[in-house]
């Protein structure tokens, strides 16, 4: 599952878990310990762990990971939030590699009609644990998939922390994929 590569270009990456943005050397040697999503999660030999985004993939070696259908936009605010939904899967924590979905993140999803034409979508959000650091990077990947869908012209993601996330919010397949059950 670990693919130990040598970094090909200097790179951005943003440090787990306090979020600092970082630049990696170029022949830094990194093990890429998760995949998913299309963002890499990299640790160093000295235990620094990194999140590289999919735009920057080539520096490790690898291809970015295609992104949303660019087809046409749903014809309703329901076929629509289907969609939304099967596209905030692709996001995952950096260090759990599970979805913000399964993982019980995503508390609210609504879907507008904008009189000017095209949707608003508005997302609440919540974290494992308030002081983490990465909040601001996984709301940017959720606003990011979502904006990227034909028809959506506005996207709002709010982080909150009522009620408090705690593991009984994931589903059963992330409690499953964790350990959990």
């Amino acid at each position: 599952m670990y693919e130990e590569v040598s970094i090909k270009r200097e790179v951005g990456a943003i440090q787990i878990p306090d979020g600092s943005p970082v630049v990696i050397p170029e022949g830094t040697k990194v093990l890429i310990t998760q995949s998913l999503g299309g963002s890499f999660t990299v640790m160093t030999d000295r235990g620094a762990m990194y999140r590289i985004d999919e735009r920057n993939a080539d520096a490790l070696g690898k291809e970015p990971a295609e992104n949303a259908s660019q087809s046409a936009a749903p014809a309703d605010a329901e076929s629509l939030e289907q969609l939304i939904w099967s596209e905030m899967k692709k996001c995952f924590d950096p260090e759990i590699p599970v979805n913000v979905v399964d993982l019980g993140l995503i508390y609210d999803c609504q879907v507008q009609d904008r009189p000017e034409g095209g949707f608003r979508v508005e997302i609440k959000m919540t974290l494992t644990a308030p002081g983490c650091g990465m909040g601001p990077v996984l709301a940017e990947d959720v606003r990011a998939r979502l904006e990227a869908i034909s028809g959506v012209e506005e996207t709002e993601v709010e982080i909150v922390f009522d009620p408090p996330w705690n593991p009984n919010m994931m589903t059963d397949a992330a409690r499953l994929q964790l350990g959990f059950m």
